[in-house]
């Protein structure tokens, strides 16, 4: 769980010295070896808040890979487990400011602020609000939001309860409890189908967790809205489910990769792209489509964008002639079985000693089938293990190359 902020805890450590102590506790390391030694230096000093200090201190070193002014923000540490990733964030208030222009959003579970700091970034929205029935989370949304400019008008109020009239509704309703992670619809807080259900006929975005069962909350519980599957740097960060998209695609990938200078490029694709593709034996290369297009299941739409064609039509693995622009792809070498006694002398051949592994359509623990393999020799390669029809296979491939560019 963490440390318990306070309310005293959150006044402290906006004050002048709590700024100067956060300051001497950011120039310790903090590791497991030192950790005894530098809490009991904190402690000598800034005794009672020394808890805090540690907290906060680490909790800015865990948000700095994704929150772009993490080491000024005040966190919990569920808090940094959960805001969204600042790119992706200011994708979203980037799409609001611009199908919204002029609108009021307001955050109704917003936290520590993260998702505010990036809608009151954008000039075409006229207004930000916040609520939360955390006083102390509030208390630090205050001090993050008014990092940039002026802090947000915040509320103390329940996210079922609406409490203003702005034009687009945003919410993320909690993932975790005591217990962990929740993964049932109902199991959120406050339940998903309860927020869309208050907020109906409104402008709604609301964050949900990559992994959330969509077709079951369209078959089952009636939501007719529009599906978002979002990426970073290929990984997965969330679902947003958004109510206003009527005549618009029903489901959408949204791919973003940060580029060397710090800029964020993106690409999208969605169900009304075309998805007719052909079929035929594996090409010179193979691609693993970017996660949030599986997880949107657009793996057909994207390979029709980019002339390839599926290796079994049930198999999110791609194959064709090129690798699109900005993607990974892995150069074939050859096809075999996949028992360990065929991939060992296969392997052995190409003088493998170092090998990645990818899987899908078959239960095999890469970690496991690595070590059986016993590799020794000098040169890296890569195996993708499949399902073609009802056969496994295992095609052996150089290391995975990314293209330069972005769709």
């Amino acid at each position: 769980m963490g440390y318990r902020f306070t309310d005293d805890d959150v006044s402290f450590l906006r004050s002048r010295h709590g700024a100067e102590a956060l300051a001497s506790a950011s120039a310790l390391e903090l590791s497991a070896s030192s950790m005894l030694r530098d809490v009991a230096d904190l402690r000598a000093r800034f005794a009672p808040r020394d808890g805090a200090i540690v907290e906060t201190v680490l909790c800015r070193r865990r948000g700095k890979a994704k929150l772009r002014v993490a080491e000024r923000m005040l966190f919990t540490e569920d808090a940094v487990q959960q805001a969204t990733a600042s790119p992706v964030a200011a994708h979203r208030a980037t799409e609001i400011a611009a199908r919204h222009p002029g609108a009021v959003v307001h955050d109704v579970t917003c936290s520590i602020g993260a998702e505010m700091m990036e809608l009151a970034a954008q000039r075409q929205i006229s207004g930000v609000i916040g609520s939360d029935l955390d006083h102390t989370r509030l208390a630090m949304a205050q001090h993050n939001t008014g990092l940039d400019g002026p802090p947000a008008t915040l509320l103390v109020a329940d996210a079922l309860s609406p409490t203003s009239t702005a034009d687009v509704i945003v919410a993320d309703p909690g993932r975790r409890s005591g217990a962990g992670r929740v993964f049932r619809l109902d199991q959120l807080t406050p339940p998903l189908l309860d927020v869309l259900t208050t907020y109906s006929g409104r402008p709604l975005a609301v964050k949900c967790a990559p992994g959330l069962d969509y077709q079951t909350l369209r078959d089952l519980y009636g939501f007719d809205g529009q599906v978002q599957l979002s990426s970073l740097d290929g990984a997965v960060r969330e679902a947003c489910l958004w109510t206003d998209r009527d005549g618009e695609p029903r489901r959408r990938a949204t791919v973003m990769r940060t580029e060397p200078d710090g800029s964020v490029q993106s690409y999208e694709v969605t169900d009304a792209d075309a998805d007719d593709i052909g079929g035929g034996e594996v090409g010179e290369w193979i691609i693993d489509p970017d996660g949030a297009i599986v997880r949107a299941g657009l793996v057909r739409h994207y390979a029709r964008r980019h002339g390839l064609w599926q290796l079994d039509p049930q198999i999110a693995y791609l194959t064709g002639t090129r690798v699109p622009s900005g993607e990974r792809g892995f150069r074939v070498l050859e096809a075999c079985g996949v028992a360990d006694k065929e991939l060992r002398r296969r392997l052995a051949a190409y003088d493998c000693g170092t090998l990645e592994i990818l899987v899908r359509g078959l239960d095999v623990n890469p970690d496991e089938l690595r070590k059986r393999l016993k590799l020794k020799g000098a040169r890296a390669l890569a195996i993708i293990l499949t399902r073609v029809g009802r056969r496994g296979v295992a095609y052996l491939c150089e290391p995975g190359v990314r293209t330069p560019g972005l769709i």
